[in-house]
């Protein structure tokens, strides 16, 4: 994957990976107090999912490089997941999309590096490390989850590096009304999705309670129905 480093991810899918060191995200908060000025200050389109799906839109959180700059988001649908140690997060049902911005090989914000393309890989990293931050296993205390997340968030990324390997498969979902394929994975914690749109953009998604074969993506028209 081009990437350089990697990001943590305790409540939201955080920045894209390569961005690390130049990148910060708006705090988690609930849907309905977070700001859609990151949201419209973005130089791509926004994904979600198309109009077959009729249930709940939410804002969720962008990414920006050091100056500003919108590099990726996220949109939610269903129910707004939690942390839950009781088991009951399984009864959720989301789907959350992530619209990675397709950059070049370009100089880093403070110009002392290099910071690689996005590709599909990077938006296949936020989507993983996404659902994690939603995972707590019930047996496990605060604790040993931080040393659970660490280790699931390595084997996320590295997984995220060789779409093409296992335990990937593909999946071939509407975006824009055009078929596109997908690189998809199942887990114990939910799926996992990413490819490319024909928009310059590169489209994550995960989820859990919802199945991922029948989803369709398209440009989100008015991002304020979100809010």
């Amino acid at each position: 994957m081009e990437t350089t480093s990697r990001v943590d991810t305790d409540g939201a899918p955080g920045t894209v990976a390569e961005e690390a060191p130049d990148t910060v995200t708006e705090e988690a908060a609930p849907a309905s107090r977070r700001s859609l000025d990151g949201y419209r200050d973005a130089p791509f389109p926004w994904y979600g999912l198309d109009e077959a799906f009729t249930g709940p839109r939410w804002l969720m959180q962008v990414g920006t490089a050091a100056d500003g700059t919108v590099q990726h988001g996220a949109t939610g649908h269903g129910d707004e997941p939690s942390v839950k140690t009781d088991g009951s997060g399984d009864k959720e049902r989301f789907a959350a999309v992530i619209t990675v911005a397709a950059s070049p090989v370009r100089r880093s914000g403070d110009g002392t590096g290099v910071l690689d393309a996005t590709t599909a890989s990077s938006a296949a990293w936020l989507a993983g490390s996404g659902l994690l931050a939603y995972t707590w296993p019930p047996q496990m205390d605060h604790t040993r989850r931080d040393d659970w997340l660490d280790q699931q968030t390595e084997t996320a990324f590295t997984l995220a590096d060789d779409l093409g390997g296992a335990p990937w498969s593909t999946l071939s979902l509407p975006v824009d009304g055009v078929p596109v394929e997908f690189h998809y994975r199942e887990s114990e914690f939910g799926w996992v999705l990413a490819g490319s749109a024909r928009t310059g953009v590169h489209i994550g998604a995960y989820g859990r309670g919802m199945s991922a074969y029948g989803l369709g993506f398209a440009v989100i028209d008015d991002i304020a129905t979100y809010a």
